[in-house]
């Protein structure tokens, strides 16, 4: 790899800012943003892809610059596509424009071409410069390497909690709530506005939303997408509901438009019919152990199947537990906001038999730290998806 330009950094993190452009609007394929950037060093084309766009990002910014890509250097953030999709090979169009150099962040996660775009520019005569701010682009499509690598979503387990880890009071103490959807001590949130409004571009981000159906029955939540950002398809509403006990005067049930699906164990025919005439999906899977709940991998691979790339877990303290015991969670968001709960009843971020020794702990492997006003947050990987 040549000696990088200082310039180099400053137009890979605007291909970035591009590839977020695609949030919602992009899956099952990765996030992809890319800049076209003259001999004269002035940024000529710009572009960012999107499913329903077909169009990859390096074609469109090509197309914007015409000529100009001439002798250019073409930033993005991930290798261009070197096979044949529902778009031809990405490299063809940078070698038939003239680009004189690539500069990306990573190869295509993709094992079966992973490369292979790199050494066909360079074939061509193209100098190639890669891994430049790996780490941001990785996180960036790291739904879409779990994806496509293993044909599974990436699973990742979110929480709001008190520094002791308590997700909620005890039950006996939690006030009917004029606003529902709220959690925590009589009624109110436990995590400030800040990390709240953060949760909803997390929301965004991902394809699915799954909880235990008793955080629907406690809380009465929504569970939708309210950034106001445009989407490509609803973000999925996922129960776990092992006996068919979702309310349908529930918020959820009453807002259902297909995009509500409940997974359950056993499926008694008047209950699902109800739900179905609710325009709620039921799909029925094994349970995984002698308390009934459905298994979650099976849901997973379930979702895979409706190419569903990412599920973000908010559920309760079982289902918190279900999801670090089956191995099924990828990584983790848990905010903290500066209170502690203490007492025994008060709710724990998960409850289960519990690890028996510190080797057997869940442990990170990365992570990183974020400030939402008082509430701090850590995101981390329980295994990379790049290489599990």
């Amino acid at each position: 790899m040549t000696t990088p330009h200082q310039s180099d950094f400053v137009f890979l993190r605007r291909a970035l800012e591009l590839a977020q452009k695609g949030f919602g609007l992009t899956s099952p394929n990765p996030h992809v943003g890319a800049i076209v950037v003259d001999k004269e060093g002035n940024a000529v084309g710009e572009g960012f892809h999107t499913y329903d766009g077909v169009k990859h990002a390096e074609v469109l910014a090509i197309e914007q610059a015409g000529e100009k890509s001439r002798g250019a250097t073409l930033y993005l953030n991930l290798e261009p596509c070197s096979h044949h999709g529902r778009t031809g090979p990405c490299v063809d169009a940078v070698i038939a424009a003239g680009i004189t150099r690539v500069v990306a962040c990573t190869p295509d996660p993709n094992p079966e071409v992973s490369g292979r775009g790199f050494a066909k520019l360079r074939h061509a005569g193209i100098q190639v410069a890669s891994g430049l701010l790996e780490e941001e682009a990785r996180s960036l499509n790291d739904a879409f390497a779990k994806y496509i690598r293993y044909r599974i979503p990436l699973v990742t387990l979110k929480a709001g909690m008190t520094l002791d880890g308590k997700i909620a009071p005890p039950p006996e103490y939690i006030a009917a709530s004029t606003e529902p959807g709220k959690a925590g001590p009589t009624g109110g949130w436990i995590t400030s506005e800040e990390a709240r409004a953060h949760v909803q571009q997390l929301r965004h981000q991902h394809d699915a939303i799954l909880v235990g159906v008793g955080t629907v029955i406690a809380d009465n939540p929504l569970l939708t997408d309210r950034t106001g950002l445009p989407r490509r398809r609803p973000l999925l509403r996922v129960i776990m509901d092992s006996h068919l006990r979702l309310p349908l005067q529930s918020r959820v049930a009453q807002t259902a438009a297909e995009d509500v699906l409940v997974f359950c164990s056993f499926a008694e025919e008047n209950k699902k019919q109800g739900l179905l005439d609710h325009g709620i999906q039921v799909e029925q899977v094994a349970p995984s152990g002698p308390d009934g709940r459905p298994d979650l991998e099976a849901i997973c691979r379930k979702l895979a199947e409706r190419e569903i790339t990412s599920v973000m877990i908010e559920g309760g303290a079982l289902v918190n537990w279900t999801a670090l015991a089956s191995g099924v969670a990828d990584k983790v968001f848990f905010y903290y906001a500066p209170r502690i709960l203490a007492g025994s009843g008060s709710v724990p971020f998960a409850a289960g038999p519990g690890f028996r020794r510190m080797s057997e702990a869940a442990h990170l492997k990365w992570f990183r730290l974020h400030r939402f006003g008082e509430d701090f947050a850590v995101e981390g990987y329980l295994r990379d998806p790049y290489l599990d």
